[in-house]
Formats: structure tokens, sequence, C-alpha cells
């Protein structure tokens, strides 16, 4: 693992800034996208700039909500930079309100506009996978198999690398536009569906899984929850195209 790059007295942290990566070239693959599908890519930008600055506090502050004996001792610690103290799931459902609000207001077509972000986002995990192995977060569970890593004193799944290929084939399926027809949102809830199945199945090999009662892996069930409304909404979205197109040639 390679946490750190030191240069000079500086040292800065390789998966915070694979993440910036994934993200200036995420926004790349989502302005090509957007321009595919004729939606101003400007506008499109300013949308996800917004959403992501609105994640990002709704991640801090929901974190906050979960561990506020922390910030109540110590309340500037609220603009620590640690991706650590972030709450996923908050961050999560704040973006997406943003985003939504967003297109709304300016009258962006949704369902395509949600295809226009697929690829980006798709390839955004990848970046997520490669900074996972250079800290060593989403580690596996202790193993013996002859392809295990030495990690945090343990010989370990190399969970981080089974992410970063099923990741890789997901962008590669995302970047074929396989389902039909084009921008009408099922390309973004194939890339939810199939990242939300592979979490189902990297699961049973991470080492930090939280557990509820009864056994059952905290991700795993949201995950499968997510996976399932996905493949809801392609089946209603696909039904909804295939009787407009009939209808159309009645």
């Amino acid at each position: 693992m390679f946490p750190f790059l030191r240069l000079g007295p500086f040292i800065f942290p390789m998966a915070g800034l694979t993440l910036l990566a994934g993200l200036w070239i995420g926004l790349a693959f989502i302005e090509r996208e957007a321009a595919h599908l004729k939606i101003n890519a400007s506008t499109l930008s300013n949308a996800i700039f917004y959403s992501l600055v609105a994640g990002l506090i709704g991640a801090r502050v929901g974190y906050a909500l979960e561990f506020p004996a922390v910030y109540s001792a110590r309340p500037l610690s609220l603009l620590s930079l640690s991706p650590t103290t972030l709450s996923p799931s908050a961050g999560l459902a704040v973006g997406l309100i943003v985003l939504a609000i967003f297109v709304q207001r300016k009258a962006m077509p949704t369902r395509a506009t949600l295809d226009a972000i697929a690829p980006g986002l798709a390839l955004f995990l990848v970046f997520l996978a490669i900074a996972h192995i250079l800290s060593g977060d989403a580690y596996g569970a202790p193993t013996n198999v002859p392809w295990a890593i030495r990690l945090w004193n343990e010989y370990r799944h190399p969970s981080q690398f089974y992410e970063s290929f099923i990741a890789l084939t997901i962008l590669l399926i995302i970047r074929e536009r396989f389902p039909k027809p084009e921008g009408a949102g099922l390309n973004f809830l194939l890339t939810i569906a199939l990242s939300s199945a592979s979490r189902v199945f990297l699961e049973t090999f991470r080492g930090d899984s939280v557990f509820w009662p009864g056994g059952f892996r905290e991700a795993q069930v949201i995950a499968l929850i997510i996976m399932a409304i996905s493949f809801y909404w392609m089946r209603k979205w696909m039904n909804t195209d295939s009787t407009e197109s009939i209808g159309s040639h009645s």
C-alpha cells in the first residue's frame, strides 16, 4: 500500500489525490456524454458541482450527528479535511436532493441527464477502488488462499484488487451504452444496479464489515435494496418506452 507521497517537506495523501483525479476525469466523461445526448454540458457541470459541495457538507454534518460528543468538545473539528469523518449515506442523500432540485429548476431532461452522469460515475468508482488499494481501506478478511496479501499484520483477501477489477468491468459495460434507447435513464440505473451487485459480492471478502443482529452485513442489505429498486425502475422505464413506441406506430 502507498498511503502518502513525500516531496521535500510536503506529504500528500495518495488516496485523496486519486479521488480528485477520478472526479476531474469523471467530469470530463460526463461532459462528453452530455454532448452526445445533446444536453448543455455547462449546466450539467454546475449541477454536479453544487451537488458535490452539498453532499460533502451533508456528509460531514451527518457524521457529526452520529458522533455528537466528539464535536461538542471540539466544534472546530467540523472543518477537518479528513475523509474518514464523513457519513457516505448522508452525503449521498443530500447530494442527490440538491441535484434533483437543480435539474428541475433548469428544466433539464431527467432521464437523459442521469444517462450523461453514468459513465463519469462508473469511472469514479474505478478510481475509488484504486484509492482503497493505496490507502489500505476496504481491506479483506483473513484468508489462506495463495493470492492473499499481507496487510495490517494478517494475510488477507486482496479485496481492493477484486473491487478494482469489477469496477473496471462495469465501466467497460457502461461505455458500450448497452441499454437502449440512449438517454432513457437505463444506463444510469444499470450503473447503480451493477455497482450494488458488486458490493453484495465483494462484502463477502471484506474484513471491515458492519454486522447487524442476526449476522447480516449492513452494506449487503443496503446494496440489495438499492439493486432491487434500480431493476424495478429499469423495468418500469423500459415498459414505458415500449408502450410509447407502440403508440407512436399505431
